[in-house]
């Protein structure tokens, strides 16, 4: 006890020198406090989870680490979540080794770090200091290993820095540096590894950089740097790693690079750089990467690569290259992707290509290749890219065994014959099919409408005839076609995409009518030769005169219609109806996209199921959800939207096309539409019942009533949690944003397999888009980004945080907003302040789930990590939904 109130003693005079000295009126001269008493005040400024609360000896906190003399010689923060001021640290007058990385420690960083003359290691990195690099840093000349990226650094690298003689590992990238990189960098002849990327340095690269050192890894990319590539870098034949992408580099590639016999990655795309790829790249047997894409290179692709067994990726695309595709780079049996596009390649393409079992994308469009498409005998094969060329001949029938197809190009060509029904075989081909600008003959082949997962369909300005297929009505996903410039007849099929399309999609085929075509396919859609002129007085007249009694009829019946809702409203508001009892609904509209559903389903039971509050199963932010039993005894959900104004009257074809749209879209964890009844101003969006036989996440994660056989367990909570992003990243991909992204709107089927239901809601109800006059916040409190606050915008990003969300209510089954978080605090900011609170990472989990095992528990730290990124209060520094499902497939594997 006396320690700790001696501690305290100690802190308020640290505190008092400290904050003089920010002020320029006093000097630090608290050098001989003992450590103990620097590290109770320092834990006292920081709040250090754990620190004190089992042992008082501060050698043996987490993280710390004494010498003989019990003076701190390894102090590591690293990945706590940390805020304050760290100037105390440099108090540390012992210390050898220093981690502060991946915190939240802002303000300058301390000169006083300077004054750690034993420093060896000091890693900065992932936080938000701001301001110039201290120039204080010069006096640690002992110092091997210095990290300042990711944080906001501005201004040049300090000269001073030069005395760091002993610097072996120099990394600042992630700043806003600027100035040129100074020459002494290439004086330091320890350095092994200098990266400065993502910054706004000038100038050359030091001539001397890597000539006086041992450089394993110069990494540069995404600056400003000007002139050629020094010699020197390859002299010592140290290097390893050698990226300078996306700078203004100019004049050749170095001879010297075949040095480097070590040298596995060459990345120097987006360049200026000129001349032939030196030959003697073919000698660097251990070269995995070699990228100069976008620069000005010539001559011919080297047969010399062939002598790089582990390329796995070669990317020459966007230069000037000339000649043939050599055969030889079909021996290299470890390459992944070969990107040759936008040059000047001619002759066939070398049949050796496919036949490499590992090669994932092959992208040769933009060239002037000639001779036949290749067989294809890989199984591996994704993107096959080869538009733009002057290849002949038919598409060969065997193209069907890519099955692993996602994109295939082959416009603007002169491929002939006719379009092979093997093509149908390519279950995901996904991104795009483009058999564009070709000579193309013959029908469509119906087996196309079996790409159910196909975003874009283009096959115009080709030879083809025929009618277009009803069958394409299987291209479930399809969103842009293009039959334009054919020789296409008859009716254009009754299916969303073509209806949505523009009328280019279609025109130049004389013999197509019907949406989204002018021409309809009735009588006046013909040529009038080939009618009668003569057409009797008398028929004109009888078909008239039946036109005018029909809407006579009609009239009247309206205004009895009217008469009789006028005297059924005056009776209801004396209170002397229920209307919800015999109240038969006026539908307006409905319709059913499943074809197995439409004799099943009736629409004034749907409707007349929402007057009844025992059917009712949920209240959203934008709808309510019953359950609706169909005479057929067919069990429905029906999401009934919510609208403060008559946008369902004013919008109602819109409403109707958007839902018809959203039906087509098929995914595995998306709840997607089956029809809809509109009737008044209410729109009924009809889904499976199925789709919630296990309820939603929310009553999962909080719902304790649940027998013990239905308790959730981490893998369950994982797979939902990956089946919710997969679902979420597909939405991005179509360009739909999520409007209430919650765990409520999330629904598990029999198989525990998660649906994102409202997504119907992005498109009818967007309030950013004037579409209606809802809620004046878009979203579920708790789950909204704090961007929206001024912005008003629902975005993608703001989507990721929502996620976010959700996977901390997972991991730790707290509600986002809970009154025992204190005022103004929602479960983020409870997450982000547990440090504070003396709280480590693993005591904010659910302890039913990280204490079963050290393998669920380290799963579920790490997917905590995925969390906060997801929730970090700037959007551009969320992940995309793409790469959340990544850092979770890597955690699940």
């Amino acid at each position: 006890m006396f320690a700790i109130n001696e501690a305290r003693i100690y802190y308020c005079v640290i505190v008092i020198i400290v904050t003089c000295s920010s002020i320029g009126s006093v000097k630090l001269v608290s050098s001989e406090l003992p450590d103990e008493s620097i590290m109770f005040a320092i834990n006292e400024v920081i709040g250090v989870p754990g620190w004190g609360v089992n042992n008082s000896d501060y050698c043996y906190w987490s993280g710390i680490q004494c010498g003989v003399t019990r003076h701190v010689e390894i102090f590591d923060l690293s990945n706590r979540w940390l805020r304050g001021n760290v100037s105390l640290v440099s108090e540390l007058r012992g210390l050898k080794w220093l981690d502060l990385s991946s915190n939240y420690f802002s303000g300058p960083i301390p000169g006083a770090f300077g004054e750690l003359s034993k420093l060896e290691f000091l890693d900065l990195s992932v936080n938000k200091f701001g301001g110039d690099i201290p120039k204080e840093f010069g006096k640690l000349t002992n110092l091997k290993a210095l990290n300042l990226s990711y944080n906001f650094l501005v201004g040049g690298i300090p000269k001073e820095l030069e005395a760091l003689v002993n610097l072996r590992d120099f990394q600042i990238s992630g700043n806003r540096l600027n100035g040129s990189l100074p020459l002494w960098v290439g004086n330091l002849t320890n350095l092994t590894v200098f990266a400065a990327y993502e910054n706004d340095l000038v100038g050359e690269i030091p001539r001397r950089l890597g000539s006086a050192s041992r450089l394993v890894l110069l990494n540069l990319h995404s600056n400003q740097l000007q002139g050629s590539i020094p010699d020197s870098l390859f002299s010592k034949g140290s290097l390893e790693f050698l990226v300078l992408t996306q700078n203004r580099l100019t004049g050749t590639i170095p001879e010297s690079i075949g040095s480097c016999d070590r040298l596995s990655s060459i990345r120097i795309g987006n360049n200026n750089l000129v001349g032939n790829i030196p030959k003697t790249v073919g000698n660097i047997t251990s070269l995995t990467y070699f990228e100069v894409n976008n620069n000005n290179l010539s001559g011919e692709i080297l047969v010399n690569f062939s002598g790089c067994a582990n390329l796995t990726l070669l990317n020459l695309a966007s230069n000037g290259f000339t000649g043939s595709i050599p055969p030889e780079l079909g021996q290299l049996t470890n390459l992944q992707e070969l990107i040759l596009s936008e040059n000047s390649l001619s002759g066939n393409i070398p049949q050796t290509l496919l036949h490499n079992g590992n090669l994932n994308k092959l992208d040769l469009s933009n060239n002037r290749l000639n001779g036949s498409i290749p067989v294809c005998s890989t199984s591996r094969l994704q993107f096959l890219l080869l538009s733009q060329n002057s290849l002949t001949g038919e598409i060969p029938p065997d193209i069907g065994t890519c099955v692993k197809l996602l994109e295939l190009q082959l416009a603007s060509n002169y491929l002939t014959g006719t379009i092979p029904s093997e093509i149908g075989r390519l279950k995901n081909l996904q991104i795009a099919l483009n058999l564009s600008f070709n000579h193309l003959h013959g029908t469509l082949p119906s087996e196309l409408g079996k790409l159910d997962k196909l975003v874009a369909l283009d096959v115009s300005n080709n030879r083809l005839f025929g009618p277009i297929p009803t069958a394409l009505k299987g291209m479930l996903s399809l969103l842009q076609v293009n039959f334009s410039n054919n020789l296409f007849t008859g009716p254009i099929p009754a299916f969303v995409p073509f209806q949505k399309s523009q009328n280019s999609s279609f025109e130049g085929n004389n013999g197509l009518c019907g949406q989204p075509l002018s021409s309809s396919c009735g009588i006046n859609s013909y040529d009038q030769d080939n009618y009668p002129r003569k057409v009797s007085y008398r028929i004109i007249l009888a078909v008239v005169g039946s036109g005018l009694a029909v809407f006579i009829s009609v009239t009247v019946v309206v205004l009895l219609f009217m008469m009789r809702e006028k005297q059924e409203r005056s009776t209801k508001d004396l209170g002397l109806v229920d209307e919800t009892v015999n109240a038969k609904p006026l539908i307006a509209a409905g319709n059913v996209f499943v074809d197995n559903y439409r004799q099943a389903i009736d629409y004034e039971a749907v409707v007349k199921a929402t007057f009844k509050d025992e059917n009712k199963l949920s209240c959203g932010t934008f709808s309510t959800v019953f359950k609706a039993t169909m005479p057929s005894g067919l069990l429905l959900l029906v999401r009934s939207l919510k609208s403060v104004d008559r946008t369902v009257i004013q919008h109602q074809n819109k409403m109707i096309r958007e839902l018809e749209r959203l039906g087509k879209l098929s995914h595995d964890h998306l709840m997607t539409p089956i029809g809809f009844v509109i009737y008044e101003d209410v729109a009924l969006v009809l889904h499976e019942y199925i789709y919630m036989c296990n309820g939603t996440l929310a009553q999962l994660i909080h719902d304790n009533t649940k027998k013990p056989e239905y308790e959730p367990d981490w893998p369950t909570r994982l797979s939902v949690a990956i089946g919710v992003a997969q679902g979420l990243a597909f939405l991005h991909s179509v360009a739909v944003i999520h409007l209430d992204i919650s765990s409520s709107n999330i629904l598990l089927d029999a198989n525990m397999t998660p649906r994102l239901a409202e997504i119907e809601i992005s498109k009818l109800l967007d309030p950013c888009r004037g579409t209606a006059s809802i809620s004046a916040v878009a979203g579920s409190f708790g789950y909204i980004p704090p961007e929206y606050a001024y912005t008003m915008q629902v975005t993608a990003p703001g989507n990721v945080y929502s996620y976010g969300v959700i996977l901390l209510e997972t991991l730790t089954t707290r509600w986002p907003a809970e009154e025992a978080f204190g005022e103004g605090m929602d479960l983020v900011k409870w997450v982000q302040n547990a440090a504070q609170r003396g709280e480590t990472p693993e005591q904010i989990l659910d302890a039913r789930l990280s204490t079963v095992s050290f393998g669920w528990r380290k799963q579920m730290l790490a997917a905590l990590r995925v969390a906060m990124q997801c929730t970090e209060s700037t959007p551009a520094k969320r992940p995309k939904m793409n790469k959340v499902i990544e850092m979770l497939q890597e955690i699940k594997e």
